[in-house]
Formats: C-alpha cells, structure tokens, sequence
C-alpha cells in the first residue's frame, strides 16, 4: 500500500475541506490543520509569532511532512515559502510572492513588460494636505500596497474623497502594513522599492468594463493558463455579485489575457504555484487592464470548476505542492458553467435567525446543484464581520450549477428565499426587523 502523503494546510477551514477531500487521489492524502483562520486572517498579525507557532507544531508531528499550502492572502501567501524553505517544501520563492502581495512593487513589475495597466503613482500619508500623484485625474481609487479583500479600498470622483479616503487609510493601514514590513526585511529589495516599506498607500485611475479573473499556475517555468472567470457587480456598486465560469468573453480577448498573463508572471519570477489575476476588459476600446495578482488559487472558486471541469481547482495547489501533474480535465463535470454568488446587504444590522447546517443541508438536497455558506453567526453586528469591502457585508456565499445563465440565477433565488436570513437594522428612527 502507498504511504498517505502528509499535506499541512495553513488556515484549513471547514468550507475547504469536502472540495479539497474532492481532488484525484485524495484517498492517498492526509489533510492536516496548521494554524487558525481566526489567527491568520483577524487583528493585528505578527508573521513573527505565526511563523513560530507553525514550526512548533510542524516540529512535533511524528511523520513526514511533504507539502505546506495555503489558499489565503497574506500572511498565508508569505508564510507557505517561509515554511516551505525550512522544511524542504515545494514552493515559489517568497520574493515572488510579495512581487505580487505589495500592490506598489506589483505595478513596478507589471509595468516592465506590458501596458495593460492603469496610470497608478504613491500617496504621501504624511502630507498635511494630501494629494493625487501628479499628473493623475478623477475618478480615482486610493487603496493601501497591502490589504485584505478589498478592505480600505476607496473609490474617489473629486479632492473632497481623496482626502476622506486617505483619513481612513492613515488610521487601518498598520494592521497589516506593520507586520508586513517584518517579510520586506527578509528580502534584498531593488532601488526602485528601497524605503518604501509595508505601509504605503498608492492611487490608481479607475477602470471600467467587463471584470474578469485569470486563473493558472506556473510548473517546470512554464505558465499556464487553465481558466477565466467573469465577475459581475451589483448594479451601480464594485461589490461583487458573482463570479461566473466559463467567461463570455470572445475568444480571440481570452487568448489576449493569457498571453498578458504569462508575460507578467515569468517577469514576477513565480514558480511551482498557483494563481489568480484579476482584469478588466473595455469592449468599447477593445482594451485589457490588469487590476492586480494574488499569488495564490481562489479557493473560492473551487465548486466552480468542479461543476464545470469535474475536478476542483484545490488540485493544482496539491499536486505543484507535490511535484505532480497539476493540470485540470476539461469540461468534465455536470454542468455547463457555473457562478458563485455574493448574497449582500449594504446597510449595517444585528443578524439573527440564522440558518443551520441541517437546514442548509435540506436546501442543498432540495435544490441540485448548488453549495451553500453563511457568513455571520446568530447575533453578530454585519459590522463587525471581518474581511468585508467597504461598501457592502456579505451574507452568505451560494454556488450554482447549471446549463445557462437562467438556470444559475433561479438556483440562486430559490437558495436566497430558502435561507430566511433576517436581522435588526439600525436606522434613526430606532429598530426596524429586516428580512434578507
């Protein structure tokens, strides 16, 4: 009999877990938790005290340790080739990593090798009077180089919310910019980085068009490109709606991002891993624009291909983390596209009468084709829920599979009916009970 393979997952999460158990050969795996969501992803982090803890617990296990992965942003992002350098880990390099994660360093690269990305320049935080980077013009986003799910990103139309913008940014970029400089100091940075630090804000013009996501993975120094997603927002907001598989997109435009996307990639260095980048494309100047990379796979994405391709996209991670063949079937699962929907509310509120597993199981079993999570508990405050973007808080992830973009949207409403989410909003005339 094969020996299981001992694969530690930073920030392994009970949402993950069936998809990941889901993979080809997952019978010859064994999952093992390393560190908390809850320690990797809330509060202020320490990547010293992380990266501490995980080796305490990898250097207590009794057995081989033959991969470390992880599907989270940072400090999850930096910690798997910090790990995977002290253990014998496949992993790209941390460098190329945070090539990636800081969004200043990003654009320096990306820039090198394409033009498809917008006009961006540095924010000083410490002006008493702070101003758009010269020669830039509204509409803007003013966003910090490093942060989570789009936390403390504003979009900005005149000098009034230029200023809010960089208030707000000024008082929460330390949360993660602070231990983020702790992986800046490991690093031989070039001249063009030199004092630039972890807590840098940067502007950028804004984008428009159809939003799409670029999913891949670089093995042996080859790129590949197996997957583009469409992101769909609510109306007149940058708040998701859904992330829908396969793209819409002309072919000839698809072909146009993975050549992009190679080109940046190889320039980044990145090797043996996966990720994510995410585009917009303007139909009406025929334009591409690469908004930023995540050095990682969209976990979130994983139902998707499995609806789609039959296997989900967990298995690149593990088998680049284990020297194997990372490449996805085509087209082979039960369903011709599939989305992932962002249920939300854009007013904050107390939730209660929240659903239970058993009743989501009831709706999943109801409903074919479709994968169900909850975001907030039983009489959580929607703001107080981390890791939202700054206009909206999710309510509950829904995954649908199905034959058109009409099947996907009935699945989707029968879930959001089902679901009997309800909370109390705060409005100035006291309490009024929502039902979402």
């Amino acid at each position: 009999m094969t020996e299981r393979k001992n694969i530690f997952v930073l920030g392994l999460d009970e949402a993950n877990l069936p998809t990941l158990r889901n993979v080809p050969h997952a019978d010859s795996y064994v999952f093992h938790p390393l560190l908390t969501v809850e320690e990797l992803q809330h509060g202020e982090v320490s990547v010293a005290e992380l990266k501490e803890k995980a080796e305490s617990i990898l250097d207590s296990f009794d057995g081989s340790i033959d991969a470390i992965v992880g599907y989270w942003d940072f400090p999850v992002s930096t910690l798997v080739p910090m790990l995977g350098e002290r253990y014998g880990t496949r992993s790209t390099s941390l460098e190329s990593v945070v090539k990636c994660e800081h969004k200043y360093w990003s654009r320096l690269e990306q820039q090198k090798v394409v033009d498809e990305h917008p006009r961006f320049g540095r924010v000083d935080l410490e002006a008493d009077v702070p101003r758009p980077p010269e020669g830039m013009s509204f509409p803007l986003w003013v966003k910090p180089a490093l942060s989570y799910s789009s936390e403390l990103a504003f979009g900005v139309k005149d000098e009034q919310e230029f200023r809010e913008a960089v208030e707000e940014i000024r008082k929460g970029v330390g949360r993660v910019g602070r231990p983020f400089e702790y992986v800046l100091d490991r690093l031989d940075l070039p001249a063009d980085m030199a004092g630039v630090g972890g807590q840098v804000c940067l502007a950028e013009e804004s984008l428009s068009g159809v939003q799409v996501a670029v999913e891949g993975y670089v093995h042996g120094g080859e790129v590949t490109v197996y997957g583009v997603l469409d992101s769909i927002n609510y109306p007149d907001s940058s708040s998701f709606l859904r992330h829908q598989y396969p793209s819409a997109l002309p072919e000839p435009v698809i072909r146009r991002l993975h050549d992009v996307s190679a080109r940046v990639m190889r320039q980044i260095g990145m090797d043996s891993a996966t990720f994510s980048i995410e585009y917009f494309y303007d139909p009406h100047a025929d334009a591409i624009n690469l908004l930023e990379i995540n050095p990682r796979h969209s976990q979130s994405h994983a139902e998707l291909f499995e609806y789609v391709d039959g296997v989900p996209n967990h298995h690149c991670m593990v088998s680049l983390a284990l020297g194997r063949d990372p490449s996805l079937p085509y087209r082979a699962g039960p369903y011709k596209m599939a989305a992932k929907w962002y249920h939300r509310w854009f007013a904050d509120g107390v939730v209660h009468r929240v659903p239970t597993r058993e009743d989501l199981d009831r709706i999943e079993r109801e409903i074919p084709g479709v994968r169900i999570d909850v975001v907030p508990e039983e009489g959580q405050r929607l703001s107080r829920t981390p890791q939202q973007d700054s206009y909206s808080y999710e309510l509950a992830h829904i995954f649908t599979g199905g034959d058109s973009e009409e099947d996907l949207r009935a699945k989707y409403d029968r879930c959001v009916a089902a679901l009997g989410l309800a909370f109390d909003e705060t409005t100035p005339g006291g309490r009024d009970t929502k039902n979402a």
